[in-house]
């Protein structure tokens, strides 16, 4: 039975930490506070973006346990960003074209006898996908697929915030600043005993969810199970009369070389992202400790000259009237990965009051919409089986685990790339950063 009175302390409120705080506060729990540096939406927080690509697909017969619970998480999450009010309205149904150029990219796109997608095999069929002047490449040797239904975008940023004001009108606490920056946890031998910020401040709570995503592992020893990995985003300014051409657009994604979403038509900008595996920032202490990746802990409103670069051309394949243009904004992203990229949301094994929640893996924020639910299921004993199984507690995976393994990505040069080996930056005025929309 629920134990509505006892109280939870959330720490993070990015992505996942909004939703839990949301879902626990819709269940009737009654002293849920949330811990985080910023308020939403934070700088550090991947969900503070302009976009997400959103898809679903039928239930169906498939051999592989992971992609049956793929397809059991996409279907659980798609009526909830039509239907949800929180959700709902930042959610467009605008359709999604998947393509690839070279051989092995094409093996990996959506079969021909597959019916969701209607194949594109030309350069005019690339081309009738958007209003005539959007793609203006050659699309020589391209071929892919274009989804109508079932699949689009969500405006990150306002559903993020939208969750987060939720909450915080149900009566969950959020603790912002030095108070809310978590700094350690004070371990005993079977529990979380408090939860410090960097105001020497000690939190206390009956049941801890850790959800500070891919900075978790700086409070936590997760036995590798998580490695911190950035993906690279660039903006470009539109005109007025680009703004309304590009309107209504659906998600482009080239597996090999990047993808582009309708634009953000308050800031008149284009958000454009080059695919790759992605980059790690690979720091070791001492010749005895192991190599890890640690994410940056300041927003880094920047990326390196060589993801320009393959931005570039990937618009010069695309859009090759927009390759030139200036950059307006960009940023590092954070993410974690897990050895199998499957979540890892599970109760601690020896410290039998923290739940952890992290391992977005690169797909965390399309569910937003349901995580807060499947960590109030954990609260109460209760979690659906196949997802407990896939999500549990696992460092067996990640024993002997080789941190420059692309994980089944492709892109730029087909591997993990490191930070440290970065020689030049992009230079972009930065922007004053604001909490609120």
């Amino acid at each position: 039975m629920a134990d509505f009175q006892q109280s939870v302390l959330v720490i993070g409120a990015g992505t996942w930490g909004c939703s839990t705080a949301l879902y626990l506060a819709r269940r009737g729990y009654k002293n849920v506070t949330v811990l985080d540096l910023f308020e939403p939406p934070s700088p550090l927080s991947a969900g503070n973006d302009v976009n997400k690509i959103v898809q679903s697909r039928p239930l169906e017969n498939t051999s592989s346990k992971a992609e049956a619970v793929r397809l059991k998480l996409q279907a659980l999450a798609a009526p909830r960003w039509r239907n949800d009010p929180v959700f709902g309205p930042y959610f467009h149904e605008s359709g999604y074209v998947i393509c690839a150029q070279s051989a092995a990219g094409k093996k990996r796109l959506p079969k021909a006898s597959d019916l969701q997608f209607e194949p594109l095999n030309t350069p005019e069929d690339f081309r009738r996908t958007m209003p005539a002047g959007v793609l203006t490449g050659s699309f020589k040797g391209w071929q892919g697929g274009w989804k109508k239904t079932g699949a689009g975008w969500v405006f990150a940023r306002g559903a993020l915030v939208s969750a987060y004001r939720e909450a915080q009108r149900l009566g969950v606490k959020f603790v912002f600043g030095d108070d809310g920056n978590v700094t350690r946890l004070e371990l005993g031998a079977q529990q979380v005993e408090a939860v410090v910020t960097a105001s020497g401040k000690r939190h206390f709570a009956d049941t801890v969810v850790l959800a500070n995503g891919a900075r978790a592992p700086e409070l936590l020893d997760l036995e590798g199970q998580l490695r911190p990995t950035a993906w690279t985003v660039s903006h470009i300014k539109l005109t007025q009369e680009e703004l309304r051409l590009y309107k209504n657009l659906p998600v482009f994604f080239n597996i090999e070389s990047g993808f582009f979403i309708e634009p953000d038509e308050e800031k008149g900008e284009l958000k454009i992202c080059d695919e790759h595996p992605g980059y790690c920032n690979f720091v070791r202490q001492d010749e005895r400790e192991r190599l890890k990746s640690v994410a940056y802990t300041r927003a880094r409103e920047e990326i390196p000259g060589e993801a320009e670069q393959r931005t570039r051309m990937f618009l010069r394949d695309t859009m090759p009237h927009l390759a030139t243009r200036p950059l307006s904004f960009a940023k590092i992203c954070w993410c974690a990965d897990t050895p199998d990229r499957q979540f890892l949301i599970d109760r601690h094994p020896r410290l039998k009051n923290l739940v952890v929640a992290t391992g977005d893996s690169g797909h965390g924020f399309h569910h937003i919409v349901t995580v807060g639910d499947w960590i109030a299921d954990i609260l109460e004993g209760k979690m659906d089986p196949d997802l407990a199984e896939m999500f549990r507690w696992r460092p067996e995976t990640a024993v002997g685990r080789d941190l420059l393994d692309t994980q089944g990505r492709i892109g730029g040069s087909n591997r993990i790339m490191d930070l440290q080996e970065v020689k030049e930056w992009t230079r972009i005025e930065q922007r004053p950063w604001k909490s609120v929309l």
